[in-house]
């Protein structure tokens, strides 16, 4: 029961992230329901921790408040011996779990990446933002800064045709206008209001003219521009276009694809010394009159030693040849580091997706056994059973593992931490409390007791005014 409360509710989440993708599309009701399965099937590592903490605390919480722990263990049986046959059962939820997560889960995530690209593609129209471009149309981009949802009424719109493959040669500015899809749904049609179109000069007629190129400034009241799609009914992309994402591997896959990206980076930060040594610390220039000219004035100057010598030996206009070349140099070098860098950092940010994948594999099935040892010692102190304080407790314990799973998974997202610290910083911090709770609960401490917490900050207190009357 716990189980499917906590699948409807992620579900339920799910569904509220996609719902500007599903609406309005015309999608038939077995589009819908395959993709809640793929859906529900992929939140199922997500929802067993969080069913097997409430289902613990709920259990244990109803022992409690029946006196039945009392009587099991006045008849001389221990907590861990009542727990003995759980922790076998949550041992093998666990197990089942990874292997669901390393060989279910790719396949799902698979099916449910082509169908959710492929409902995206679907009434276009639909799915313009604003304030963003979009491109889902080959060979133009359009992009509207206000919408209105009720009227469909589209302000300040600027479309960039790039069918020519020359860049951005046509661009049209409107002020308002509307999208709609024709009768037949073979045409995507945007009327548009009160704008200009502009047209520069194609490649031939830039080569003609030397100083000025040909423009043109075309204004009109309306225009109609309509883009060939294809027919409305679903189809299905090719799956084989997903594959090499990271969350669609197993363990195997993930581990040749670690080793392959990390050789990668390796050789292209190799390759990227290996160029900045050669074409930039130590340039060679043939034919060059400022280089020529630094060769002449240091055999003019051979006994000089120091630059500065070398420097005042060239003629003011030579020095400012020199000069120019140098930051030219230094120019182009800083580019070529700066564009270096963000192709190192977006692979490194690659490979650091593909661990985080690793681990996650592990964290999310061991996270069953941590919140097991949370859940039912902490229902075996409250002693409360039913969907009450339970939920409460739960929930409160679920969203402090998931703010602590978020952080590490940012940590290492950003590179702070390697994925293993970051991944399984959670697992760390409540198997400790787990622990502790489970002991607590074998010895029948009441530690959520109020009166017990006062009580243990009386004597704290006391204890001072003791040590301190004892050293007067």
């Amino acid at each position: 029961m716990t189980f499917f409360i906590a699948l409807f509710i992620l579900l339920m989440q799910f569904l509220w992230k996609w719902i500007d993708e599903l609406v309005g599309k015309g999608l038939e009701w077995y589009i819908i329901g395959e993709l809640m399965t793929h859906a529900s099937i992929t939140l199922i590592p997500m929802a067993l921790p969080l069913a097997i903490l409430l289902s613990s605390i709920m259990t244990f919480g109803n022992l409690g408040e029946n006196y039945e722990l009392v009587a099991l263990k006045s008849a001389g049986i221990s907590l861990f011996r009542i727990m003995a046959p759980l922790i076998f059962f949550i041992g093998a939820i666990s197990i089942g779990a990874f292997y669901f997560s390393n060989y279910v889960m790719p396949f799902t995530y698979l099916k449910m990446s082509a169908l959710l690209f492929d409902i995206r593609q679907q009434s276009p129209e639909l799915s313009i933002k604003e304030g963003a471009f979009f491109n889902d149309i080959d060979g133009y981009s359009i992009k509207v800064a206000k919408k209105d949802y009720k009227t469909g009424l589209l302000r300040e719109i600027m479309v960039y045709d790039h069918t020519s493959r020359k860049g951005n040669t046509q661009v049209t500015i409107a002020d308002s206008g509307y999208m709609n899809m024709s009768a037949d749904e073979r045409f995507l049609i945007l009327d548009l209001y009160n704008g200009y179109t502009y047209l520069e000069a194609d490649e031939e007629k830039k080569r003609r003219s030397i100083r000025t190129y040909p423009f043109r400034r075309d204004a009109f009241e309306e225009q109609n521009l309509m883009f060939q799609m294809d027919a409305n009914n679903l189809d299905r992309t090719d799956e084989g276009l997903f594959k090499k994402h990271y969350q669609v591997l197993n363990l195997e896959q993930l581990n040749y694809s670690v080793d392959s990206l990390n050789e990668k980076y390796s050789s292209r930060q190799t390759m990227f010394s290996n160029n900045l040594l050669r074409t930039n610390y130590f340039k060679k220039e043939s034919k060059n009159e400022v280089a020529d000219s630094i060769a002449f004035s240091y055999v003019k100057v051979a006994d000089a030693t120091l630059f500065d010598s070398l420097m005042h030996s060239i003629d003011i206009k030579k020095k400012e040849q020199l000069v120019t070349l140098a930051q030219n140099f230094a120019r182009s070098a800083k580019g070529y580091i700066e564009s270096t860098e963000k192709d190192l950092n977006g692979q490194r940010k690659w490979i650091r997706k593909h661990e985080i994948e690793w681990h996650r594999k592990f964290t999310l099935s061991f996270a069953c056994i941590v919140l097991f040892f949370i859940g039912a010692p902490l229902g075996a102190i409250i002693r409360k059973g039913g969907l009450g304080m339970p939920v409460v407790v739960s929930v409160f314990f679920f969203i402090l593992y998931y703010l602590i799973s978020i952080t590490g998974e940012k940590f290492v997202r950003e590179d702070i931490w390697p994925a293993y610290q970051g991944m399984w910083l959670s697992s760390a911090i409540l198997l400790p409390l787990g622990i502790y709770l489970t002991y607590k609960a074998a010895n029948d401490s009441v530690i959520l007791s109020i009166d017990t917490q006062l009580q243990a900050i009386k004597k704290l207190f006391k204890k001072k005014e003791n040590n301190g009357l004892s050293g007067s």
